[in-house]
Order: structure tokens, then sequence, then C-alpha cells
């Protein structure tokens, strides 16, 4: 396991659509492992494979629940609307207001390429989209209302 660089806004990769994955292999697996420990260095709540520079549609999400893997993820249905601040690993120090769905359900593989079916609200819906959105890539930026300004984060206690 391993931290990898993380591509940030100009890099070409992140403008490109990702491959789906049709086998588990060791390598994909290695690639799970890495983004994981990659976006807990970062402190991030999601990363998407081609923020790693990896054209495959792999996303991994943790907004505190412990991990989530999805590959080849699809949003089915969509519902609500919600407005709040979004920052992205791939533009560091940075964030803006963007508009998204509340509610969301996608179809992905499990990493045992199990077919399954999820939902979320809220900050999950935000991030299934936000990085399904990288393995099409598109990135918020393109979406964010009024600019983006510096990210002011909390200190922890």
């Amino acid at each position: 396991m391993a931290i990898r660089k993380i591509r940030e806004l100009g890099d070409e990769v992140l403008t490109k659509k990702c491959k789906d994955v049709t086998k588990m292999t060791l390598r994909n697996r290695i690639l799970i492992n890495d983004m994981l420990d990659t976006m807990y260095e970062a402190q991030g709540v999601g990363l998407a494979a081609p923020q790693v520079g990896v054209l495959k549609k792999i996303v991994v999400i943790d907004i505190g629940d412990g991990p989530i893997v999805l590959i080849n993820p699809e949003i089915l249905e969509v519902s609500g609307e919600q407005t709040g601040e979004e920052a992205c690993l791939s533009v560091p120090g940075k964030a803006g207001t963007v508009t998204r769905p509340n509610y969301v359900r996608i179809r992905t593989l499990t990493e045992d390429m199990e077919e399954i079916e999820m939902e979320g609200d809220e900050l999950l819906a935000r991030a299934f989209c936000h990085e399904i959105d990288h393995l099409e890539g598109k990135m918020y930026v393109e979406m964010v209302e009024g600019g983006l300004h510096d990210a002011v984060y909390e200190e922890e206690e």
C-alpha cells in the first residue's frame, strides 16, 4: 500500500473518460488500497481513480461511516436538491458552492464484482455525484456558483 500523487486541476487525465473494470485483478486491489490510503492521508471524503492518474471506473468514499468502494458506478435515480460547499483533493485549498441532488441511488460493483444498489442522501449523495463525475472527466469547478474561494477548515481540538 502506498500514497499516490494526487493529480491537480489542469492535468489532462482529469478531463478524460474512464474505462469499465471488467475483472478484479491484484493490480486493481492494490489500486483500491492505495486510493484509500491516499484519501485518508489527504483528509478527503472521496477519491476517484483518475485523481491518481488511472483511467478506471473506481471510486473510494468515506464520509465517516467506513470505506465504500465503487466499481463501475452509475446513477440510477436522483431527487431533491441541496446547495452547499464543495471541495476536491485535485483543487487544493479551494472550495465553492455547488447544487447537487439530495438523494441518489446508484448501481455499482463491489470489490468481489457483485452488482449491488446503494442509496445516499445529503453528504453521501454529494460524494456519489462528485466522484462519479470524475469518472466522466468532469470536475465540480464547472458547476460552482459564484466562483471558487479559499477553503477555510476548522481546526481540530
